[in-house]
């Protein structure tokens, strides 16, 4: 049974999905508890009705990243996480704090990496002309943005598509690939080789395209 920790800032909508699969599907894991760095978070209240342990370690409290990550990491640990799931966790974390989690610890990212790292992805898309948008699940590593890929989910950029509308599409499949690509680690079939993920005795593609 392995335990899960997720971390949120805000609604936590990808938390939500990621625990309601944990339970429908009953996985081989826990939730353990769900990490704010905002008091106000909405997503506490959801886990918080689940019976999950919930903790608020305050940001904007510390006078650097390196407090705060050193002090997030320190309630983390109280829970002996198997696996760290960053769920809207607006964040930048420091090296050593992504180190320690190394190879334990996922993020999903609202584009199709390497595309558009960072904020702002729905526009930069539209703004890029591109023809595909979507979602990235993937292993995180000090480089923002950068860690090795689990999984993608694409979406058509439509003609008058706005950020909004189209940030609501790439959603709405985040919501079934982040669930997806937990599953996978909880079930041991992710490995890093080479830089690269490789999913044994997967019977479903790496890609889920609607």
């Amino acid at each position: 049974m392995k335990n899960i920790v997720i971390l949120i800032s805000g609604r936590g909508s990808n938390m939500e999905a990621v625990v309601r699969a944990a339970q429908l599907e009953g996985w081989p894991a826990r939730i353990a508890a769900v990490i704010s760095n905002r008091a106000d978070a909405a997503g506490l209240a959801f886990a918080q009705a689940q019976g999950i342990p919930t903790a608020v370690v305050p940001s904007k409290q510390f006078a650097s990243r390196a407090e705060f990550d050193a002090a997030l990491r320190q309630e983390i640990d109280r829970f002996a996480p198997d696996l760290v799931v960053l769920a809207g966790f607006m964040r930048i974390l420091t090296a050593p704090f992504v180190e320690h989690y190394a190879g334990r610890m996922l993020n999903i990212h609202p584009s199709l990496l390497p595309a558009f790292p960072g904020l702002e992805t729905h526009r930069q898309a539209i703004e890029g002309g591109v023809a595909e948008h979507g979602a990235t699940v993937h292993f995180v590593t000090a480089e923002l943005d950068h860690g090795p890929v689990v999984a993608q989910a694409r979406v058509p950029v439509l003609a008058g598509d706005t950020p909004d509308t189209l940030a609501a599409r790439v959603l709405a499949e985040e919501h079934k690939l982040y669930p997806y690509a937990v599953r996978l680690f909880v079930e041991d079939r992710l490995s890093i080789e080479q830089g690269d993920v490789r999913i044994s005795d997967s019977h479903f593609a790496d890609t889920i395209t609607s």
